[in-house]
């Protein structure tokens, strides 16, 4: 190591650190987490099982606000699904309302797969009240916070999965994986029929809790020289095969096939895929997501939550990463205004 390089480490240091206690889950960058020396003596385990005890600290707190027979469907599998969530006419309008216009999107281009991204603000809130409704459902949002373990809002989107694309490699969310080392919200409302052959949903009932075989994996996941496995697993988004479920004494996963007008709920530190497609089409839902430091003891407290605030965060995002693409990357492309179901999407 250069005299340089160590001065920059030695600078780092307090940051690295500092890092440990936030939701950062690179093995691959940050050097105290992909430090196998460290992670040999217990530091990644360590910090999966106190975000795991916090997490159902959390949810211990929110529980009393859930539907009970929510909450022990989700307690059980790790996931909720509530078919009908809207009803008939509303669902009907609400389909129509977003299905029909066309809309600022972004795309990004995984294997075989386009996933486009529309921003749910406050232009098609105002266009789409049932949709509005719907978000503002204090039921829904009780069940939102519960899996998250956070009273925050999430990030919601319309998101169309084009899939099976020719001359595209493999899809990686076709893998079954954990987003990260602790719990996160995800939640799909689907706009359409999702059937097997159309790569639905793929969860692996009760792998959300962070048992002692889970917690043992992980340790020795940690232990793997962070350039010598794939780079998403890497990057702390662990990929995991049949030998390693049935290390965890975990069960096959299960591909969720569900009509329209169907809620899935899910924490995605358990493991989960998208389905590989057997034919072309597309795949449109409402898609939210809500993650947070996982070490924070207490439920609320985000300012980026509060409505008027909340409605603009994606198209923040979307600008910051457009400003610092050089530095950061930007993998969402422009795509000018676009229906949700646009069988050209931009290659």
């Amino acid at each position: 190591m250069s005299l340089i390089n160590k001065a920059k480490a030695i600078a780092l240091a307090p940051i690295h650190v500092l890092q440990l206690g936030t939701s950062a889950k690179s093995f691959l960058d940050h050097p105290l987490i992909g430090s196998q020396r460290l992670n040999q003596m217990g530091l990644h385990r360590a910090r999966v099982r106190f975000a795991d005890a916090m997490c159902r600290w959390r949810r211990r707190r929110l529980a009393k606000h859930v539907r009970s027979d929510w909450r022990e469907a989700f307690d059980r599998d790790g996931f909720v699904v509530i078919e009908n969530v809207v009803p008939a006419a509303e669902f009907r309008k609400l389909r129509e309302a977003i299905l029909h216009s066309e809309w600022p999107a972004r795309e990004m281009r995984q294997g075989d797969a386009i996933t486009r991204r529309i921003a749910i603000d406050t232009e098609m809130l105002q266009a789409a009240p049932d949709l509005r409704r719907f978000l503002a459902r204090k039921d829904i949002n009780a069940l939102f916070h519960y899996v998250a373990s956070f009273r925050i809002t999430p990030l919601h989107y319309v998101q169309t999965i084009v899939s099976n694309l020719v001359g595209g490699g493999t899809d990686p969310q076709q893998v079954l994986h954990a987003d990260s080392f602790h719990a996160s919200m995800k939640a799909w409302l689907f706009l359409n029929p999702v059937a097997k052959e159309d790569g639905p949903f793929t969860y692996v009932r009760g792998s959300h809790r962070f048992t002692p075989k889970r917690l043992e994996w992980e340790h020795d996941r940690s232990l793997a020289d962070p350039k010598s496995i794939d780079r998403l697993s890497a990057r702390g988004s662990p990929r995991v095969d049949a030998s390693g479920l049935t290390q965890m004494g975990l069960p096959a996963a299960e591909a969720l096939a569900l009509p329209e007008n169907t809620l899935v709920v899910a924490d995605t530190g358990g493991f989960h895929a998208r389905g590989a497609a057997e034919k072309a089409g597309e795949r449109v839902e409402i898609w939210s997501y809500a993650r947070r430091n996982p070490f924070l003891p207490w439920l609320g407290g985000d300012p980026l939550s509060i409505p008027g605030i909340a409605e603009k965060r994606v198209g923040w995002l979307w600008s910051f990463r457009d400003r610092f693409e050089k530095t950061i990357g930007q993998p969402w492309q422009d795509v000018g205004r676009r229906r949700p179901m646009d069988d050209s999407p931009t290659d």
